[in-house]
């Protein structure tokens, strides 16, 4: 019998770019109106104003144009990719990246699980401050060096780093691009409910790093043997590099919480970043400008990733269509009890972010929509703002519409079918403790 093989990640984000021109004839176009908001400097739905207007579908030829479209809307981004992939090459190109990870397999000889649970709270952390996702496509080739020393799959790489992210995220008191900017939209105060979020965050934490542990367990194999270059001396030089990269997280965590920097303030810190751990790291200029251009070749094909993704965003924007698809979706919410809501809530987020891939895009569509529905029926807006967290967040996990989740499997080797496989049991195991957290939002009146 024949095993059916799953489409090449390219394949099938252009799949989705070709269905959503489909969806451009089928599904009726409509809009919201929107106005802009001092709040979060971003142009906002206004709830009730949802009309039809004229058809406008997309045909094949403009669906494939929407493909370099995507690449020049996701520009920042893909960027983003390039030059922290090109500072990190350089990095690694030192030897400092290598002899950490040697370091670090021979301090956990015998306790090889335990990286799991100490590099998952790393990128929760990441995660939970700044939705870290398309930053870890630089450290893919040391986590899986660091995996294959252990004798774990790539899998486990992408679960420890991606994985963890997205749940940390999903589950953050203080992410500014999904709780922050959806709490500001529902005019709610910073940071409240922090303590009731960092609750469940820990639960959903220990969720996914159990899981983990315990198929990394299950699908070991027999560890590589060390590279010479892992296990030679680590001079000063190499620990001053070390120090630089470490210096440079801390300034782009405090860069994005406290100086709102973007997508180009990050890339112009990374690229700083490599320039002084290659002249520090004594690769001299040539050899620094070299390891730029091989990081730069890693990237290309996470960057076309990225690309693709948006375009099916593009595509469906331009066929007027995503208002409807919020509309269809939302307004039988306010004809369900509070809890029903509420957990209706999750599901539609959940499906929304499909076609609307951003989380911070996602809150400023459908939060003022959701909060005059929730005033209604005397839903808190605090549990409205956690439906929206736990629906879109955690959908990051699974759906091919990620850019970032789709380059960072392939960057990894791991197939997406495998991924799911791995994935969609902790899915629905975090998406019930979402559940559980709404619940209890609810009866002990969440503000």
């Amino acid at each position: 019998m024949t095993k059916i093989k799953f489409p090449h990640p390219l394949t099938l984000l252009a799949g989705c770019i070709l269905l959503a021109a489909v969806f451009s004839y089928i599904l009726p176009a409509g809009q919201y109106d929107r106005v802009d908001d001092p709040n979060t400097g971003r142009k906002v739905v206004v709830a009730g104003t949802y009309h039809r207007v004229p058809q406008q579908p997309v045909n094949p030829f403009q669906a494939v144009v929407a493909i370099p479209k995507g690449m020049a809307d996701a520009a920042s981004v893909i960027f983003l990719v390039f030059l922290v992939g090109g500072a990190f090459t350089v990095v690694d190109q030192t030897g400092a990246l290598k002899q950490s990870v040697g370091w670090l397999v021979r301090k956990l000889e015998n306790h090889e699980t335990l990286v799991i649970p100490i590099v998952s709270l790393f990128f929760a952390a990441g995660g939970a401050l700044e939705n870290m996702q398309e930053e870890i496509l630089a450290l893919v080739p040391v986590l899986l060096l660091l995996t294959r020393r252990l004798g774990f799959k790539p899998i486990t790489a992408v679960a420890m780093s991606l994985g963890s992210a997205a749940v940390g995220a999903a589950f953050s008191p203080i992410n500014p691009f999904q709780v922050t900017i959806a709490q500001k939209v529902a005019g709610l105060p910073f940071l409240t409910g922090w303590k009731f979020r960092l609750a469940f965050m820990i639960l959903a934490l220990a969720i996914w790093i159990i899981g983990t542990m315990r198929h990394a367990k299950k699908t070991r194999v027999e560890p590589e043997v060390a590279e010479q270059e892992e296990t030679g001396p680590f001079d000063f030089r190499k620990m001053i590099v070390l120090a630089i990269v470490l210096i440079a997280f801390a300034i782009f965590v405090y860069g994005v919480l406290k100086l709102g920097w973007d997508f180009d303030q990050m890339s112009a810190l990374f690229f700083i970043m490599g320039v002084a751990a290659g002249l520090i790291g004594g690769l001299g200029v040539g050899g620094t400008a070299e390891s730029f251009v091989e990081g730069f070749k890693s990237m290309a094909f996470a960057g076309l990733l990225i690309g693709f993704a948006r375009a099916i965003f593009i595509v469906l924007d331009q066929g007027q269509v995503i208002d409807t698809v919020v509309n269809a979706l939302v307004t039988p919410l306010a004809h369900l009890p509070v809890a029903a809501s509420a957990i209706g809530m999750m599901i539609v987020h959940t499906f929304i972010h499909i076609p609307v891939p951003s989380v911070s895009g996602q809150a400023v569509l459908t939060m003022p929509v959701l909060v005059p529905v929730s005033d209604l029926i005397g839903l808190s807006r605090q549990v409205t703002v956690l439906a929206y967290q736990f629906g879109a967040g955690l959908c990051e996990l699974l759906t091919p519409t990620n850019g970032a989740l789709m380059a960072i499997i392939a960057a990894a080797g791991v197939r997406f079918d495998e991924w799911l496989k791995f994935a969609f049991k902790l899915y629905l195991l975090l998406f019930g403790l979402g559940i559980i957290a709404v619940v209890i939002g609810i009866a002990v009146g969440l503000q």
